[in-house]
């Protein structure tokens, strides 16, 4: 097998140097993805009937809705074609994208072309009621029509809405979207790009999330706002409405499991519910409260109904005897231990193969003893934050990247800024605040992390002042690993294999201290490989055998620990699977092998949770 090393923990520099093309140079790019060998057990078991069937956004839930997953005709043209097609050119499986092997197409998207997907459903529009076409997630630019009649336009990897009622029928109804994903420098696209290699991985373009549709009131609840108070055990609760004036009534229940332990009414503009003696939630103690709410007709009566949930917690800071600033949950120090999770996969490439492989990977890390997970610039769907909510998981959600980085000077002094043009910018902060948006109301989410390195890094004390003035009931670590800057609340340093930190008590003093990457030992296992064929790599030689792996990883550990004693705050290992050709995973990618043991893992961490 064919091995290639990074002899440093600089060496994401040089790779993320290579990841861009010239327009000379596209003419070389592969026009095929590569085909791997390797599925997940859940992707062996993937068909039109079963992909992706579980509703798609838990924190608001309606039970009239209507999932489309499942196949659609699709075609490829030149993006200068704006017509719908004459003809398809075959089916794909929805929610996977075109290059993923689940897709039953895969085959890239070029940056010259333009995604078409059509198909039809059958509806029977009722007077008084609108019609919602959801997109949980589509790359990248894309516009929808329905019977013909453009909708609407949405850029970017975050869950849209269009509302299609004035444009339906009684009967069938043609749904037409036309995608174009250029996967280019400015665009916010995480780990995706057009050349795969080394830390840069297949691109992913079209729908790669829940397509569904939903029947609201006239009068309806748009958006859910919940906050939490551990101190005082209160659920303060705030709605968007649609149709209705924004003083109108909410009646609100909130249960714990078949008990309903407390209500109250008031305007959907804020609310707040007393909860006796509440169960606080931790990752020991993942309670959650379920809440039923109703908007109210100036009668009394209900026009809309949604569910929710709730975990009451409270996230914050304090100074330990030390002098050093450590996290809290729920006022208590609690030391941040999670991998670094990118959440790609060999058959669904961004898409898990299906809801229940999603959870498994974070009922392996649990299992492993990680009370953390660093998810690595992507949004995951909605139900993945479900399952860190129900098992007790903190995560600290990067934002997705893009390019046009500054230079990297790490957490020396006096860094720069990358210059962005203002309307580029201005897309950045549109997709930032949609995740926010969309994942706001999860009480596993204890961190934000807009930027990751010097990746797209740009104004950013202005990102970090808006990110921490439009969700205050979080921290923010501004850039992971990138160049600091005295905004927010952490200061994040990334070194490999071994954990370091550039301990300067002046200049960091008001920040919390986190080593957000190191480890990533690579461990090759045979018929588990991407492409074993290919300079398959971990950081640092690769061990000789299974024993000298162990051997590492808990060296890396103990090192963690000493940094812990002197006062780091967290810790995160890279990483929670292979992926391609990276095959620093503690599980592979098809997540059919643990390299070590969930339970020797949980063993190994338990030094870094001794006094």
């Amino acid at each position: 097998m064919k091995t290639f090393l990074y002899a440093s923990f600089f060496a994401p520099v040089f790779v993320f140097a290579l990841s861009f093309c010239s327009a000379a140079e596209e003419n070389a790019l592969p026009r095929e993805p590569y085909k791997t060998a390797l599925i997940t057990r859940w992707g062996e078991g993937v068909t039109a009937e079963n992909a992706w069937r579980e509703y798609p956004r838990p924190q608001m839930v309606r039970e009239n809705w209507t999932n489309l997953n499942g196949l659609w005709d699709y075609a490829v043209t030149g993006k200068e074609q704006t017509e719908a097609p004459s003809a398809m050119d075959g089916q794909i499986l929805v929610p996977f994208a075109i290059e993923s092997r689940l897709s039953g197409v895969q085959r890239l998207l070029q940056p010259e072309e333009a995604l078409w997907y059509k198909r039809t459903v059958a509806l029977s529009p009722v007077p008084g009621k609108r019609t919602l076409l959801h997109f949980e997630a589509v790359d990248y630019d894309c516009e929808l029509r329905v019977n013909g009649i453009i909708q609407g336009t949405h850029r970017g990897g975050t869950p849209f809405s269009f509302d299609i009622t004035g444009a339906l029928k009684d009967g069938e109804n043609e749904l037409l979207l036309r995608v174009e994903d250029p996967t280019d420098n400015w665009q916010i696209r995480g780990k995706q790009v057009l050349d795969p290699h080394g830390i840069w991985y297949t691109r992913v373009s079209g729908i790669w999330q829940t397509v569904w549709l939903e029947e609201v009131p006239e009068r309806n609840i748009s958006s859910l706002l919940l906050t939490t108070d551990a101190a005082k055990g209160t659920i303060h609760l705030s709605a968007g409405l649609v149709g209705a004036p924004q003083n109108a009534a909410l009646s609100v229940s909130v249960r714990s499991g078949a008990d309903t332990i407390a209500s109250g009414t008031g305007p959907a503009s804020g609310i707040t519910i007393p909860v006796h003696n509440p169960v606080l939630w931790t990752p020991d103690t993942p309670h959650l409260y379920d809440l039923e709410i109703a908007l109210l007709s100036d009668g009394g009566e209900a026009v809309d109904r949604v569910s929710s949930y709730a975990g009451i917690r409270t996230v914050g800071k304090i100074r330990d005897a030390n002098g050093h600033l450590r996290f809290t949950l729920n006022g208590e120090i609690l030391f941040h231990w999670g991998p670094l999770d990118q959440g790609w996969w060999p058959d669904g490439l961004l898409t898990p193969p299906s809801d229940e492989a999603m959870r498994s990977d974070v009922e392996f890390l649990k299992k492993a003893g990680f009370n953390m997970i660093r998810k690595h610039i992507k949004m995951e769907p909605r139900r993945y934050y479900y399952a860190c909510d129900q098992l007790g998981m903190m995560v600290w959600q990067d934002q997705p990247s893009a390019g046009h980085g500054p230079k990297w000077t790490f957490l020396k002094e006096n860094p720069e800024d990358a210059e962005w043009p203002e309307a580029q910018h201005l897309q950045y902060m549109t997709e930032l605040e949609g995740m926010v948006i969309a994942l706001i109301n999860h009480p596993s989410i204890v961190v934000w992390v807009p930027f990751n390195e010097a990746w797209g890094q740009h104004r950013t004390m202005e990102v970090g002042a808006w990110m921490a003035a439009r969700d205050t009931s979080r921290l923010v670590n501004i850039a992971s690993g990138g160049n600091f800057w005295p905004v927010g609340d952490i200061v994040d340093f990334h070194k490999y294999p071994d954990p370091g930190f550039p301990f300067d008590e002046n200049r960091y003093r008001e920040f919390i201290k986190v080593v957000g990457e190191f480890g990533g030992h690579g461990y090759p296992v045979d018929q588990h490989l991407w492409n074993p064929d290919q300079k398959n790599w971990g950081y640092g030689n690769l061990p000789k055998n299974k024993g000298e792996y162990e051997e590492r990883y808990a060296r890396t550990l103990d090192g963690l620990n000493e940094l812990r004693k002197a006062g780091i705050a967290a810790g995160v290992y890279t990483q929670t699977t292979d992926v391609e050709i990276e095959i620093n995973g503690l599980l592979t990618y098809d997540r059919a092998v643990e390299k070590m043991p969930a339970e020797k893992l949980h063993e190994l961490s338990r030094i870094l949770f001794e006094d």
